[in-house]
């Protein structure tokens, strides 16, 4: 260790920020900037290496350097205050880059790539403010900050801004992803592809022209991400399509994934999307200001937990659907639907928006509360594809018909029972074939000419 090294304690650290403030302001422009000559107990000096905040752009080999040292050494490195202009930054494996939150701050010159890790142990970056400035990325480089094969990735306190591609790119990656700020990305906030067991909790997502947290997989496996407590805003659909963008969390082809406690709002097309995605969770997130279906699980997906949502505004509510690509086995429990309408992004042949719920095989619904549907409370099943449906104790209020159930040659069977009612423009229940209503309401004159419905106990008020 340096022997001209000193150390700072807390009380002189507090000086030396009160100084930073001052400094910033003119207040004190004869005064020393205490922490850019000061490290924290343990970690290596950034100004050992020639690395000053400053407007010029900083050497790439200078700070590469530095972390490399920092990584051998198995010390943090800590960035004072200021802004460091920098492009083509490896992170080591053991790489622990800090900065004070607001004030470090790092942004992008434009040389191709940012800062990029291929493979470590362990990578930390916290409190940092990242600014890409929208400036081009080259085509090996997914993200303005992009990650592969590492084991635990800690970002935690980071704001990151202007990406010209995903701001946050992660490939076969473990860890947290915790606390962020994330705005302006070209296409997605986060993505993470082949992920190991990731946490993605409490981060600050929004406008982000794309998407806003991807987790997706190469092929269908077990993919174990937890994605919680998130607050997502402000999701576009820049490229196009009927759903592939324009999601503010889409899984894709990732098992065994949990979707909780987030806040959705102002997405393109779904709050949350799962594609492909077996035995998923998607619970107690509240979703308002969909453009097209607030939650969605589709294909070839077998189990899924919807329950105990909140979805305010969208052109559909909830759809755990795709029989035909093998979609079955869900649990849709305890949600609140409203204020759905009759118009999405795109248009489509048929008329099939403004619809509270749909489920189509070997699912339960129970106990949900749908309002104001203006076509359909909720389908079941669509031409063949129905089988092994439960729905009970459903309150739906306000609707074109209330339930819409397929009575097309080959459907399964499906039982509809204790379900209430009210205001139903049309029907309480009624059969269809297809988009087509093909029977009167099924709750007065009973089911009898179609033997694969069982209706018992409901009511219309």
């Amino acid at each position: 260790m340096n022997s001209n090294r000193s150390f700072i304690s807390r009380r002189t650290l507090l000086g030396g920020l009160a100084l930073t403030f001052a400094a910033d302001r003119g207040w004190a422009a004869e005064q020393p900037l205490v922490l850019a000559n000061a490290d924290f107990r343990g970690s290596l000096d950034a100004s050992h290496f020639g690395i000053q905040p400053g407007d010029a752009d900083q050497s790439a080999k200078a700070f590469n350097a530095m972390l490399q040292e920092a990584a051998n050494r198995d010390q943090p490195v800590f960035l004072p205050p200021g802004t460091y202009r920098l492009s083509n930054i490896i992170l080591p494996t053991n790489c622990r880059l800090t900065g004070v939150p607001g004030l470090t701050r790092i942004h992008y010159s434009g040389d191709g790539a940012f800062l990029t890790a291929n493979g470590g142990k362990r990578i930390t970056l916290s409190g940092l403010s990242i600014d890409g400035a929208n400036r081009w990325l080259a085509d090996d480089q997914p993200g303005l900050l992009t990650f592969r094969d590492v084991d635990t990735l800690d970002l935690t306190d980071n704001e990151i801004t202007g990406a010209a591609r995903n701001a946050l790119s992660l490939e076969k990656c473990g860890g947290r992803l915790g606390s962020n700020r994330i705005s302006g990305a070209a296409d997605a906030g986060i993505y993470a592809v082949e992920s190991r067991s990731l946490t993605i909790k409490d981060n600050w997502i929004a406008d982000c022209a794309d998407g806003g947290i991807l987790v997706h997989r190469w092929s269908n496996a077990t993919d174990g991400s937890v994605i919680s407590g998130n607050r997502i805003t402000g999701i576009g659909a820049r490229s196009g399509g009927t759903g592939q963008y324009g999601n503010g969390i889409n899984v894709f082809r990732a098992g065994n994934v949990q979707v909780s406690n987030n806040h959705i709002s102002d997405c393109a097309f779904t709050a949350i999307r799962a594609n492909s995605a077996s035995n998923i969770q998607i619970t107690a997130n509240q979703c308002l200001g969909s453009g097209e279906t607030a939650i969605y699980s589709e294909f070839a997906f077998e189990g899924a937990m919807i329950t105990d949502n909140l979805i305010d505004g969208a052109a559909n509510g909830i759809a755990s659907v795709n029989f035909n690509e093998g979609g079955r086995l869900s649990l849709i429990n305890s949600n609140i639907i409203r204020n759905l309408r009759l118009t999405a992004p795109y248009e489509m042949d048929g008329n099939y928006f403004g619809i509270g719920l749909s489920a189509e095989a070997d699912t339960v619904v129970a106990d949900n509360l749908i309002e104001n549907a203006p076509r359909w409370g909720m389908v079941l099943g669509w031409g063949p594809y129905l089988r092994n449906v439960s729905v009970t104790g459903n309150i739906i209020r306000k609707a074109g018909v209330g339930c819409a159930v397929s009575v097309v040659e080959g459907a399964g069977s499906a039982l509809i029972s204790n379900n209430l009612f009210s205001d139903m423009a049309e029907a309480a229940i009624a059969g269809f074939r297809w988009q087509e209503r093909a029977s009167g309401d099924l709750i007065s004159s009973g089911a009898t000419a179609f033997p694969h419905l069982t209706l018992t106990g409901n009511r219309a008020a």
